[in-house]
């Protein structure tokens, strides 16, 4: 197997080229995936522009370095609330552009589906960055919905109401109603109808109904089998007439406001997403000609995000950008319209993904380093006599510059042998341990020997991963990337300084869990579908820092609680020309302490010290411990409960 040849990389492997900032930036994809907010200094940092080219510059370990003096620790997420409001402008100035473009006769409302993020401070942003566009909500459960309603104080932009609804459901969408709300209620099944219609006259409210569509086209990516015959949601042909004439018998055809589609989250491909406009959009032209005052079309969410910044169909890609996006939609619903001679509908969008993901950072410490290739200056003539080791030895000494495979499996056959003499108590363990180091040292040496080569080995390109350290980082997979552990979904992931020396390792990352699925093993690439290992630079007794980007999305509301690691740190970023740093932190949320996350799991504080009261009286009375030291060992217990959840290397 032949690896795509990279002209930099070789000329790097050769000696022929010095390392640069500008070579950082291309091999993490900066300039790719982050959209112009994100770059790297001529020092070697990442920075961070909230507004792109209209605002401040923020060098990201500033934002740290400031919310440790405040008493935060590691993890910490830093929320860039500049740059949460400058996507909302841009989604609604993308369609408003595509719209004015094309001449179209209608508007763009656009609302936001708290589910991706239903952090109260996330949507009051958004909130407030949207009304100037009358930028409303999505929900789908009933809590989503209270909070909606309360929030909810623009009497033109939209609430959308999905998911399946209950009496409960239904009573409180139409009290949103009686108090001028624009509240709609997408019919997700037939039985719904006659919940609406009856509480609807109880409550003395014309209800503004929608309808969701049960599309033939599919979605494309992971979320691909929510679409189709197998969608969870939505109505079939058939069952749309019947919700019709359900309608018209109760005099309510002119409720049916609003048609309704979802291709699925994080669609890769725009010609599917192409492809299920034009569909919906015949749904709607066939029934507002059927009699319904339909005036709606909103086309779900599954606006993509470029996270592996390669502009494909791989699954953590989008083939396509935002305006783009939004072209395609105005155009194919106008163009079925035009056809179809009915009037533009109000376009609706659900893009939660692409508001939310990039405006948040999730900062970790890497605090060790496990390799597996031992320090070269180990390598010396083994004292003990042994054929094995005699014979190792003479392999890593006289590696064949012709042929270093050779040396490799030559190598790789006494590893198998020492493992089978051990077994069965042949050799002891010594002699096992030197077999084992120099099968490491020879392996990296003779993968070293093929960089740059013209072709290489598969066996050689495998070496990549299994010679490849693990870096020790104090946060949880499962609490902060659950996606990466569910489905493999990659983020973009990178150091936040050093980035003028070159990253001489290549790595994974293990979290503190005691899991062995804790682990970030799949980064991006913008040539192939996610790598293995990631570039990092050798610890060297100071801190070493790694940023997680586009992590906002259905991160920070999904992670669980595995070993009862909570909630990290978070420092809210605001710009402010007037600070001299061209920002501030205008919050700190202080992460999960541990008497926090127990209760969670029906263990109270309180009890637990009692407990430990109990336990530390009987051992004073026992004479096995001092009252003093056993009061103060209490204490320490005590103490600890109010602490933070994760590892804290600066306690003195």
């Amino acid at each position: 197997m032949t690896p795509k040849k990279d002209k930099k990389k070789e000329e790097h492997a050769a000696g022929m080229q010095e390392w640069s900032v500008e070579d950082a930036k291309e091999l993490y994809g900066i300039d790719r995936w982050g959209l112009h907010y994100f770059d790297v200094s001529s020092k070697g940092d990442v920075m961070v522009s909230p507004l792109k080219e209209k605002g401040a510059n923020i060098r990201v370990l500033d934002v740290v370095d400031e919310a440790r003096e405040q008493g935060l620790h590691f993890p910490m997420l830093i929320r860039f609330q500049d740059l949460l409001r400058n996507r909302v402008e841009r989604i609604n100035g993308a369609f408003n552009a595509a719209i004015a473009e094309f001449n179209y006769k209608s508007i763009y409302r656009g609302v936001y589906p708290i589910k991706v993020n239903q952090l109260r401070e996330v949507v009051e942003e958004i909130i407030d960055a949207g009304a100037p566009f009358h930028y409303g909500l999505e929900v789908g459960s009933k809590p989503e919905l209270y909070a909606a309603l309360a929030l909810h104080a623009d009497p033109e932009s939209l609430i959308i109401c999905n998911g399946y609804k209950d009496q409960r459901y239904i009573k409180t969408a139409l009290i949103g109603m009686k108090l001028g709300k624009k509240v709609v209620l997408v019919v997700e099944k037939v039985e719904e109808i006659k919940n609406i219609i009856k509480y609807a006259r109880k409550y003395k409210v014309e209800p503004r109904l929608g309808i969701r569509i049960r599309l033939s086209s599919r979605g494309q990516g992971k979320w691909d089998k929510s679409t189709g015959d197998e969608a969870k949601f939505g109505l079939a042909a058939p069952e749309i007439l019947e919700a019709s004439n359900l309608l018209k018998e109760a005099d309510m055809a002119d409720c049916l406001k609003l048609v309704h589609f979802h291709i699925g989250s994080q669609v890769p491909d725009i010609l599917t997403i192409k492809k299920a406009t034009r569909e919906a959009a015949m749904y709607y032209a066939k029934l507002k000609k059927f009699g319904h005052d339909l005036g709606y079309l909103d086309v779900g969410g599954g606006l993509g995000v470029d996270y592996d910044g390669s502009r494909s169909t791989f699954h953590s890609s989008a083939n396509y950008s935002l305006n783009e996006y939004a072209r395609d939609i105005v155009y194919n619903i106008m163009d079925i319209c035009d056809l179809e001679k009915v009037d533009h509908p109000v376009i609706i969008n659900e893009s939660g993904r692409a508001v939310v993901s990039h405006h948040s950072v999730l900062v970790v410490e890497a605090f060790g380093h496990i390799s597996k290739v031992p320090d070269k200056k180990t390598a010396t003539k083994p004292k003990l006599q042994h054929r094995l080791l005699e014979e190792s030895w003479y392999i890593y000494s006289s590696i064949i510059p012709d042929n270093p495979l050779e040396s490799y499996h030559d190598a790789l056959h006494l590893r198998e042998e020492a493992q089978a003499h051990f077994g069965l108590g042949l050799i002891g363990l010594e002699i096992k341990a030197e077999v084992e180091k120099f099968f490491w040292l020879i392996s990296a040496e003779v993968y070293k020997q093929y960089k740059g080569a013209e072709y290489i080995p598969e066996e050689i390109m495998d070496m990549e991963y299994t010679l490849s350290g693990q870096y020790l980082c104090n946060f949880s997979v499962f609490q902060s990337l659950l996606d990466h552990w569910g489905f493999g979904q990659v983020f973009p992931i990178m150091p936040l300084h050093r980035l003028d020396e070159e990253p001489t390792e290549k790595g994974t990352l293990v979290d503190i869990t005691c899991d062995s699925d804790g682990k970030v093993s799949k980064f991006i690439s913008h040539y192939e579908e996610g790598v293995d290992t990631l570039n990092l630079h050798p610890l060297n007794n100071k801190p070493y820092y790694l940023g997680i980007f586009l992590t906002a999305a259905y991160q920070d509301i999904m992670g669980d609680l595995h070993n009862l690691f909570g909630r990290v740190n978070e420092a809210h970023v605001f710009l402010d020309e007037d600070e001299e740093t061209g920002y501030y932190i205008e919050e700190t949320i202080e992460g999960t302490t541990m008497e926090k996350v127990l209760g969670l799991v029906q263990y109270s504080g309180n009890e637990l010290a009692r407990l430990m009261k109990r336990q530390f009286d009987k051992a004073i009375k026992e004479d096995r411990v001092r009252p003093n030291e056993g009061m103060r060992l209490l204490n320490e217990y005590q103490k600890g409960l109010k602490e933070y959840t994760y590892l804290n290397f600066k306690v003195k």
